[in-house]
């Protein structure tokens, strides 16, 4: 009898998954390709993508800047990329002397340079710290893309392009933000090694 039941959620929740990627991306695909586009212009005038997020968006930030530093689907040269969620010793020195507030907005200060590209995730839209690296940004004259869940929260006006996942439950979003950061990369390749 449990077992059935179980069999029953993972139906729905695959119900749901689908839903959710169907209809953002019906929405979506036009901001997804010019999302693209700004990441693959910032790398081809030598720019650096900055990523950042908090738990499983931390988890995706990182993915995003395995797959531009190795590679997607192209043998190609490594493109400049930083997860500021990884670091460690920088996130655990900056909360401590800081504030956990401070522990992106510090890195895209540092190492952030005007027309690079920062994507700033948050399933609600709302996590302090992603709005302070956006500000942060802002200040240098970085592009913003932001992903988050249906609506965009606080980041709803601070970014160049929204990526808003069409759900209000953080599976769903996160498994839609794992199609759009697949698509930014397989896109980005293409844009940056396309034939003539």
């Amino acid at each position: 009898m449990k077992k059935n039941k179980m069999v029953d959620l993972i139906a729905s929740s695959a119900h749901e998954s689908i839903h959710a990627l169907e209809t953002s991306v019906k929405r979506l695909a036009p901001d997804i390709a010019d999302a693209a586009s700004m990441i693959a212009a910032s790398i081809g005038k030598g720019g650096r993508i900055l990523a950042c997020g908090n738990g499983g968006s931390a988890a995706d930030a990182q993915h995003l800047a395995g797959e531009l530093v190795g590679r997607f689907l192209m043998d190609r040269e490594p493109y400049s990329a930083i997860a500021l969620s990884s670091d460690t010793s920088v996130i655990t020195s900056l909360a401590n002397d800081f504030g956990y507030e401070c522990v992106f907005e510090r890195q895209v200060l540092a190492h952030g340079r005007k027309g690079d590209v920062l994507v700033a995730i948050s399933t609600s839209g709302n996590s302090p710290n992603v709005l302070c690296a956006l500000e942060a940004a802002k200040k240098i004259n970085m592009k913003i893309i932001g992903l988050t869940g249906k609506g965009g929260g606080k980041m709803l006006g601070l970014v160049d392009v929204l990526l808003d996942a069409d759900s209000t439950l953080t599976p769903r979003i996160q498994e839609t933000h794992g199609f759009i950061i697949h698509a930014l990369c397989d896109l980005t390749e293409w844009l940056l090694n396309e034939p003539d």
